[in-house]
């Protein structure tokens, strides 16, 4: 192959990152789209870097150290990343490499001034933009300085903060080129950033200009605070024009200077309203080329635009393609299911295929579109009552949307609507404990049957099955008789905490009426856990045993027998398994390894347990929450009495705690149905995946993870797959990570972020929503994955989300705070059921709460104190 070291702009083309990094392949792209001017110049490619680097063997050597740094480890990567720098530009540029740029300079004018910017092949990404990771250098004049300054560029793919970056984003050091840009220098009148959607709420539809005097590095640079302009529909409808003291200057000998700007001029616009409106719409031009949201630099030169770069928003959270031009209003699906981390294909696909309303897949979670219950006004209120009730953050966005007027469309009234598993049956059952078990039995009864047919379908017919499986599923999930148990349990709780507070001015009344109810699988399952420590406690060699076990170790549990004690620890660790084995953190994504498949996960949570708790614990604490609930129904009825009309009052409240007791348990259910349904679809498609593997159809069993369920039912038909849509996938999925869901999203791409909108709280409390009453003092434990935890008697529980599998943690704890969640979510009936006070919704808890800290947990009146 023949090395080519120098390329000019317009030979170039979006295919050619590899060769051009980043930001060659959008300049030549811009360079060629009709009426976009782009200042003329060359690029030199990573053929000349590779031969650079090549030079200095020692370069791998560090390369090596630096791959085993962690990505906090500041003051190594300071160290090594400077020492290869040193070394790159130490290189002296071969003779022949020299010449090829110095001829490109001599063809454009080799005393101009140029623009020398690197052009990594991890830059301006879709999924990534490394924006400011890597160097520019402004008004370089002569080969000599180009020359030196192209090698400087080079070195900068070694910055320490460029090598974080591609740390923290799990990207190879070597696999990651560096390419130099060499553009004729522009000296403009102002220079800025347009970004082609709102860079804050993400709407796509309106534009951000920031713009000052003289050259953009002075804006990038942080010297000066730009003018802002919003822009919508060839409109400027908001501005906000900046004291501009300073501004950067190019100097005529190369180099560029800080200037003051004369005061008469300081509060000027940089741009006059018809210059940003021509400005935007030169950036929809771009942005139509490129397919997506642009961050544009730009220069002014004599009422002239010209790009200087072009790269994708990679922040924006993608919006839902609806395949029409009206207004959505979508709901996250993740914030109900108390799980807003991504998704793969196939988690995305299977839950779309067995749930109760349609959804809308964006940046690997599901959504769903609520603009027709909110246009009409009957539906409207029951839709923002339940959502209100299960979590205020969302309502307020939904309202926030509703009260600009203009982006609802107003419909005649549809009937009841609202998200799903919001209602839909009226709780109009009796009263009756024999409703629960009939419903328990009927979904043991499927399930089973689900495990028995499945057993002998592979292939083809193992996918008309599922299909019909499907909507088993779905009619299962439906019953009419499960949603109005369901919603017996959820609306008798509501009637008590509303009633007693308007009785007794007792608030969340309800939360100790609730505990140790009965049927409650999911409480039930973190008490379990308890008996299995029991066994375990007693057994010096197996905790040792188990002290040692890694999360790797997945043969642990056939080890465990060769020791003293080992069989019956095994048996109990099965035993548990055999019952809640097919839960884990994400459930709700079937992609997840379930605690059977990684038992390992709950070592820790058993060691804990051990450690933290004295022999029958579980039967105590049930037996106390029982007792605590007995004791609060008689103090609430006593007092009910007291009260004026107070036999009819107290007649009522027993009616509703007999009915809260009977079907609040009952709320866990259907979640524990389904994912036991998912293990045993996994299963059967694991097994599938394996005959693909050993058809040579698949590398690995895992990659069916990456295809929806339609697309691994073709590639089983076809015994054909598409190595790089899978290779795709793996890297948006990776790419998905990154970005922060919201609780409400619009098709104009707008995250609404809704608000407590409180006062009754001290200054500084961190505002949540009370989900379980009580007040608790203790150290906060941050947590992000469960196979982490290590928890001590009285720590307090802070993480993003729980979801079912966290419950085992929560014997251990004493209050739980969350930046997701609703008042009838999982964590939160489960934090009843244990008495612990939470508080659940607050935004950002996890990073405004730090590992260590004690705080006060008041989870009557939903908030939380950081203590001195």
């Amino acid at each position: 192959m023949i090395e080519q070291y120098v390329l000019d702009l317009q030979e170039i083309d979006g295919g050619q990152v590899a060769v051009v990094g980043g930001k060659g392949p959008h300049l030549g792209e811009l360079s060629r789209i009709e009426g976009i001017g782009v200042p003329g110049g060359f690029c030199v490619t990573t053929d000349a870097f590779r031969r650079i680097v090549a030079e200095a063997p020692s370069i791998d050597d560090r390369l090596d150290q630096l791959s085993r740094v962690k990505p906090d480890d500041r003051e190594a990567i300071r160290t090594l990343s400077a020492e290869i720098r040193r070394t790159i530009e130490g290189i002296a540029i071969p003779d022949d490499l020299a010449a090829a740029i110095t001829r490109a300079l001599a063809q454009r004018g080799e005393q101009a001034a140029y623009a020398v910017r690197s052009s990594a092949t991890a830059e301006d990404l879709p999924t990534a933009s490394f924006a400011g990771q890597q160097d520019t250098y402004l008004n370089v004049v002569g080969p000599t300085a180009v020359l030196q300054h192209v090698s400087r560029c080079w070195a900068s793919l070694f910055t320490e903060r460029a090598v974080t970056y591609r740390q923290r984003g799990g990207i190879d050091h070597r696999t990651v080129r560096m390419a130099v840009v060499v553009q004729r220098m522009v000296f403009p009148h102002a220079a800025g950033i347009l970004f082609t959607a709102d860079p804050v709420t993400g709407n796509r539809k309106v534009a951000t200009v920031d713009a000052g005097f003289g050259l953009g590095k002075a804006l990038v640079s942080g010297l000066v605070n730009p003018d802002v302009f919003k822009v919508r529909e060839d409109e400027v409808v908001a501005k906000a024009i900046a004291a501009k003291r300073r501004a950067v200057h190019a100097l005529p000998a190369g180099g560029t200077q800080e200037v003051a700007i004369d005061s008469r001029r300081q509060e000027e616009p940089a741009l006059t309203d018809e210059q940003v409106v021509r400005l935007v719409q030169l950036g929809r031009r771009i942005e139509a080329h490129f397919g997506g949201p642009q961050d544009i630099e730009w220069c002014l030169v004599d009422d002239d635009f010209q790009i200087v770069q072009s790269r994708p928003i990679t922040t924006l959270f993608p919006v839902p393609e609806a395949g029409d031009q009206e207004n959505h209003v979508y709901v996250s699906v993740g914030h109900q299911q108390m799980m807003t981390d991504p998704m793969r294909p196939l988690g995305l696909s299977m839950w779309q295929l067995t749930a109760m309303a349609p959804m809308h897949e964006a940046g690997g979670r599901l959504f769903v579109d609520v603009t027709r219950p909110l246009a009409s006004p009957a539906s409207r209120a029951g839709l923002l009552d339940v959502i209100g009730r299960g979590d205020p953050l969302v309502r307020d966005a939904l309202q926030t949307v509703l009260d600009r007027g203009d982006f609802v469309p107003a419909l005649p009234d549809a009937g009841p609507g609202g998200p799903p598993g919001a209602g839909g049956a009226s709780a109009t059952i009796e009263t009756d404990p024999a409703i629960v078990t009939e419903l328990i039995e009927r979904s043991q009864v499927s399930i089973a049957a689900l495990e028995r047919d499945i057993r002998a379908k592979t292939g083809p017919a193992l996918f008309d099955f599922l299909s019909e499986a499907f909507e088993e599923h779905k009619r299962v999930l439906s019953d009419p008789l499960s949603m109005q148990a369901i919603m017996a349990g959820m609306e008798a709780t509501w009637w008590l905490n509303d009633k007693l507070r308007e009785w007794l001015g007792e608030k969340n009344a309800a939360d100790t009426l609730t505990l140790s109810a009965p049927n409650n699988v999911t409480s039930e399952m973190g008490l379990a856990l308890l008996d299995v420590a029991d066994v375990i406690r007693p057994r010096p060699e197996v905790v040792a045993f188990l002290q040692g076990v890694g999360i790797e170790d997945e043969g642990f549990l056939d080890d465990l027998a060769k020791l003293a004690g080992g069989t019956e620890a095994r048996d109990a660790i099965e035993a548990y398994l055999d019952r809640y084995g097919m839960r884990c953190v994400g459930e709700i994504d079937i992609t997840r390894p379930r605690w059977r498949e990684r038992p390992t996960t709950l070592v820790p949570v058993i060691l804990d347990n051990v450690r933290n708790f004295e022999p029958g614990a579980a039967e105590r604490r049930f037996e106390q929450g029982r007792q605590k609930a007995q004791e609060k129904e008689q103090d609430v009825l006593s007092r009910s009495r007291a009260l004026p009309d107070g036999d009819r009052k107290a007649d009522e409240a027993k009616r509703m705690i007999d009915r809260v007791r009977t079907f609040i348990g009952y709320r866990e259910y259907p979640k524990y149905g389904i994912v036991s349904r998912y293990f045993v679809y996994k299963q059967a498609l694991l097994a599938e995946a394996e005959r693909l593997v050993q058809a040579g159809v698949l590398p690995e069993k895992e990659d069916i993870f990456y295809l929806t369920f339609q697309e691994l039912h073709d590639v089983v038909r076809s015994q054909q797959v598409d190595d790089r849509l899978i290779q795709r996938r793996k890297d948006a999925f990776r790419s998905y990570h990154a970005l922060t869901p919201p609780r409400v999203l619009t098709s104009d791409g707008e995250a609404v972020t809704g608000a407590y909108r409180r006062d009754d709280v001290p200054a500084g409390a961190l505002i949540g929503l009370p989900v379980s009453a009580g007040t608790i003092e203790g150290r906060a434990r941050v947590i992000l994955d469960l196979a982490e935890a290590d928890l001590e008697p009285g720590d307090i529980l802070v993480t993003t989300f729980t979801d079912p599998s966290w419950s085992p943690l929560f014997v251990g704890i004493t209050g739980l705070v969350t930046e997701v969640g609703g008042l009838m979510t999982h964590g939160a009936v489960i934090a009843r059921e244990y008495g612990l006070p939470a508080v659940v919704g607050v935004e950002q808890a996890t990073r405004q709460i730090r590992d260590g800290q004690r705080i006060r947990v008041h989870g009557t009146d939903g908030y939380v104190e950081i203590l001195p």
